[in-house]
Formats: C-alpha cells, sequence, structure tokens
C-alpha cells in the first residue's frame, strides 16, 4: 500500500509572487487591486489539478515582527518593509479562498509559516504520511526525511533530502547550522563574519554540526580552507552569537495546530460564490474553484 502524501504550501511565497508578477488590472468591488488574489489562484488551482492532493496544507504568515524569533532578537527580519495595506487585504483574500476551497488553513501571530509546515510535517510523519513541501524556500530542505519531497513548482523541480547537498553544499539536517554560519541577509540574520557558503559547507562536511564544530575549533586552523585560522578565531569571538542565528534558523516543530487532520475537505459554495463576485474571478476560474472544492 502507498504511504499517503501531505502538501504542504507556502502561501506566502506565492501571493507574493503573484503581487509582484501579475498585472494591475484586477479589481474588487471596491476598487481595491486584486492581482495576488488573482495569480494566487491561479496557482493553486494549477496545483490542485495537477497533484491531486487528499490532504492538504495551506500556511501563511500572519506578522512579521511578533513571531516568537523577535523575542529572541527584536532585529529580525527588521530589514522588511511592511507589506502595504493593498497586498494585506489580498493576503486575507488568499486565506478566505483556501478555506473556503475545504483547504486545512494555518495561520498564527507568533509562528511563521515555516514553522507551521514544520509543525505539519513531524505530525503527519508520526502518523504515517510522507510529505511534499510546495515551496523553493531553502530553509525548509531542513524538514525533508528520507520519502519527503521538496517541490519548487514555478521550475517544476523536486528534490528529497538525498539531493539538498548538491543543491545546497549541505546535507538536509544540516541546514539550519549552515544557515547559522552563513547568515540570511533576507531575514537580517548576520551569521558569523568570514563564513560564506563554501566555508560553512567545508566546516559542516568535517565536523558533521555546529555543536561540534564549537567543541572543537581548536582543529579548524588544520583545515585545508582558505583563511582557516582567522576563522577559528571568529568562531570563538562569535560562539554565542552563532547559537543565537540557529535558534532563529531552526524550524520549530511544536507551533500549535487545529485538532483536526489535514484531509482534503468539501468547499463553502456559498463563501466561494461570494468571494468570486467580490475579487471578480471570471466564468472559467469559478468553474475550476467549484471542480476544487468538489462542489
Amino acid at each position: 500500500m502507498p504511504q499517503p502524501t501531505l502538501h504542504l504550501v507556502d502561501a506566502s511565497l506565492y501571493v507574493f509572487r503573484a503581487w509582484h508578477s501579475m498585472p494591475d488590472e484586477f479589481h474588487d468591488a471596491d476598487g481595491w487591486p486584486t492581482n495576488a488574489v488573482h495569480g494566487f489562484a491561479r496557482f493553486l488551482l494549477e496545483l490542485l489539478e495537477r497533484e491531486r492532493p487528499g490532504h492538504v496544507v495551506v500556511a501563511f504568515d500572519e506578522a512579521l515582527d511578533s513571531c516568537f524569533r523577535n523575542a529572541i532578537y527584536p532585529a529580525y527580519k527588521a530589514n522588511r518593509d511592511p507589506a502595504p495595506p493593498e497586498l494585506r487585504r489580498q493576503f486575507a483574500w488568499c486565506k478566505a479562498l483556501c478555506q473556503s476551497l475545504g483547504l486545512a488553513t494555518l495561520a498564527h501571530a507568533d509562528y511563521e509559516a515555516d514553522d507551521l509546515i514544520g509543525s505539519a510535517v513531524h505530525r503527519a510523519r508520526a502518523q504515517g504520511f510522507r510529505s511534499v513541501i510546495v515551496s523553493a524556500d531553502k530553509d525548509l530542505s531542513q524538514l525533508l526525511h528520507d520519502f519527503d519531497e521538496q517541490y519548487d513548482f514555478a521550475k517544476g523541480q523536486r528534490w528529497g533530502a538525498d539531493g539538498v547537498k548538491a543543491r545546497h553544499g549541505v546535507h538536509a539536517h544540516q541546514i539550519a547550522d549552515y544557515l547559522a554560519l552563513t547568515g540570511d541577509a533576507v531575514d537580517n540574520i548576520p551569521g558569523v563574519t568570514g563564513i560564506g557558503p563554501k566555508s560553512a559547507a567545508v566546516l559542516l562536511a568535517h565536523f558533521q554540526s555546529l555543536d561540534a564544530l564549537l567543541e572543537r575549533i581548536d582543529e579548524v586552523p588544520f583545515l585545508r580552507l582558505r583563511g582557516a585560522a582567522t576563522l577559528a578565531t571568529r568562531l570563538r569571538e562569535q560562539r554565542e552569537h552563532a547559537l543565537l542565528w540557529r535558534q532563529l534558523t531552526t524550524i520549530a516543530l511544536d507551533a500549535p495546530l487545529p485538532e483536526h487532520g489535514f484531509a482534503r475537505g468539501r468547499g463553502d459554495a456559498d463563501e466561494l460564490a461570494a468571494l468570486a463576485d467580490w475579487v471578480k474571478f471570471g466564468p472559467m476560474t469559478r468553474k475550476r474553484l467549484i471542480d476544487a472544492a468538489g462542489l
């Protein structure tokens, strides 16, 4: 019997992509732009029609400045501009769309979408599911185990845990340590000064983990690595910072989740029709949405 599969969608990524790529020619009944909603709906329908998943999670980021990582490090993601009202409004419509389609829709003020996805993967794995994570975000690669996949939908590329090293230079279980060392400019995580992707990969290939590296810093100067002695000094000086960065780069597996499972449910015809009217979906999109909702 084939292993059941849970598809997990990093929704915010695809809402942002639609916001930046779709022409600003779509508007709702109040005149607000709906280009991101239309683009996200197009993506979601293509995914559902292509994959035909029986179990789905769609995770959204609720806020950029209120998650638990901001309490640990207030500058976390402080380099990002707040979403404009036109986009925040569309995020709400995208969430409403997923709910009206009968899809498990997750968002939380204290946890990011990555954490909700990670926690859902963790729960589903214990129930015998494999996971397909629909996102190009390398952070999420740390969640992959033997039978899981990550799916870059836009490029049509899939990879499992054994494909992470070819893409990022380290194994799936080393991604959080890797990002702690290199930093992540997108999330405003500085990393350890002077350590880039290549040197981080060499260090983790030798020591296997950040913990082992920090315990055995005295070995670093003897590695065949350019500037190894300087890196050893930096690691000694920034040891506590490196551990802090790893707290930020590690995806939580204990975020609160709804009690019900993630089986794809029957959509709500009235809510779907009202939403389609408000954001002015065309007849073809409406038909596809009705089919996707099982109505």
